[in-house]
């Protein structure tokens, strides 16, 4: 398929997409706008409110308002629970218009941005569930004294999410910090504004009290930067890059905030000579190149053990020949377009850099057929060395590097040898070897003979420059609640009585 003439923009995309704040859409009060691209044809088809320091001022206000006299944070669970299971009804019965507007926004091929929809459902569903049957510890000394602990929600959380599958992943923090009593201020990321403006009439719908979400707009340096700075702001939730998330980081010290930050990733996937060699293939293919590559858990660097090396690279780049590029709207398209030509502009110039790094055996441009827009052509690049940059610097694009080991020795090192430590996957039938392998690599989520499949009860998060903390299932619950330990006396008043001589 080829991309020459404009597409038609989807049905429900809005004239202009605007703040939401204390349950009303407004504009910056500049009036500020930027615009925002059709990635298939980089042109702009809407503009999107600028949000900077006075906006996220009176989204804080409109949240810490809602939080300190609003009903949200003293509902029971089970309250709250209905709310967020009418959320994922109202999700689950738009996913395919959503899916639409994500695909259009972001250039996702549209039947996994289905998948994306559907799974932002789940992600209420299964927080809904949670903190129902959520239970807390309680410790009691026969007599004496009953110790337990009570969880209350902190106040107002910023959320700061990404480009890629922006409606999923605003999901999963949305999800836990409303499902806990929480208010928030979302700041979505500026290339990808679509999917996030849709949350304001599923919540309202919902039956989602004024204020509980408040929704700005705009860039990193203005609304995202006075969004970490804000003093009425004591939670900072960041899905992104890792050098944004230092930036985060030295911003938010001086106000000591509770910070979870999903970082880089440039995770390896761990092929020895006994794993199954088309299932190993069919994984790491997927792995890297769906999602357009532009995912962080990507298994972006394959390490192959020399004894099945040459045959695994000439049928993964065969493989990779035949994957799919075609406009996002098309079911039939594996690899749609990337996110924004600045984007597009920084994979192919890794490309170029890969192109004096290693073998190049697939890919290597933009595809033929593809004139406009922010196409590439699933590329990959065999005999990489460890110290190249495709091998050590996070690219997120169809890109993977390809590298040869000898033992497990040398596997380890290799995976290891990145500042990176988000996930890893291994391949191996070799049940010892797999365990022992997972125990010693740099990590924070590690696959066994699997692709990513998550299951929501698990932390997510990684190591290194990969991230800090974890979020799912708990954990989610303990950085968005405050665990407040209550101590009563049961028996004879323990007091040292000084002053008494």
């Amino acid at each position: 398929m080829t991309s020459t003439t404009p597409r038609p923009i989807p049905d429900g995309v809005p004239e202009r997409i605007r703040h939401y704040i204390g349950g009303e859409l407004v504009d910056s009060a500049d009036g500020a706008v930027f615009d925002v691209l059709d990635p298939v044809t980089n042109e702009v088809y809407v503009r999107a409110a600028a949000g900077k320091k006075a906006d996220v001022d009176r989204a804080v206000a409109a949240a810490r308002k809602a939080f300190t006299e609003g009903p949200w944070p003293k509902l029971l669970p089970r309250e709250r629970s209905r709310v967020l299971n009418r959320i994922a009804d109202l999700v689950e019965s738009r996913d395919e218009r959503l899916a639409a507007l994500e695909s259009f926004d972001s250039g996702l091929p549209i039947s996994q941005a289905l998948g994306q929809a559907r799974r932002a459902a789940e992600n209420f569903r299964f927080f809904a569930d949670l903190i129902v049957a959520q239970a807390d510890d309680a410790y009691k000394v026969p007599g004496r004294q009953v110790n337990y602990v009570n969880r209350k929600p902190i106040g107002v959380a910023g959320l700061i999410t990404p480009w890629n599958t922006p409606f999923m992943l605003e999901s999963w923090k949305l999800a836990p910090a409303l499902a806990t009593g929480n208010t928030v201020v979302l700041k979505p990321a500026e290339f990808t504004p679509l999917s996030a403006s849709l949350w304001a009439e599923i919540f309202e719908e919902a039956g989602l009290p004024p204020g509980v979400f408040n929704l700005v707009n705009g860039f990193g340096e203005d609304a995202g930067d006075a969004l970490v700075k804000h003093p009425d702001v004591p939670l900072i939730s960041f899905t992104g890059e890792s050098r944004t998330g230092s930036l985060i980081f030295g911003n938010a010290a001086p106000f000591l905030k509770g910070l979870s930050m999903e970082l880089g990733g440039k995770s390896p996937a761990i092929v020895f000579a006994d794993a199954d060699l088309e299932t190993a293939i069919d994984a790491t293919i997927f792995g890297v190149f769906s999602l357009n590559g532009e995912r962080c858990t990507a298994g972006s660097r394959i390490l192959v053990e020399r004894a099945i090396y040459d045959e695994f690279v000439e049928r993964y780049a065969a493989q990779a020949k035949r994957v799919v590029v075609g406009d996002p709207a098309d079911p039939a398209t594996e690899v749609g377009a990337l996110v924004h030509p600045e984007h597009y502009g920084k994979v192919m110039k890794y490309i170029e850099i890969g192109k004096t790094e290693g073998r190049l055996v697939a890919g290597g441009g933009r595809p033929d057929g593809f004139p406009t827009g922010n196409y590439v052509a699933p590329t990959v690049f065999a005999d990489v060395k460890p110290d190249a940059r495709i091998f050590q610097e996070e690219i997120f694009g169809p890109v993977v590097a390809i590298t040869p080991f000898e033992g497990e020795e040398e596997a380890l090192e290799l995976a290891n040898n990145t500042k990176y430590g988000l996930a890893a996957y291994v391949w191996t039938n070799d049940l010892k070897r797999a365990h022992n392998f997972a125990q010693s690599v740099e990590a924070g989520m590690v696959w066994l003979n699997s692709n990513n499949v998550r299951d929501l009860r698990t932390p997510f998060g990684g190591v290194k420059a990969s991230g800090l903390g974890h979020e799912g299932g708990y954990r989610s619950i303990d950085f968005y609640t405050d665990q407040q330990a209550v101590h009563i006396n049961l028996g004879e008043v323990h007091n040292p009585a000084f002053g008494k001589g």
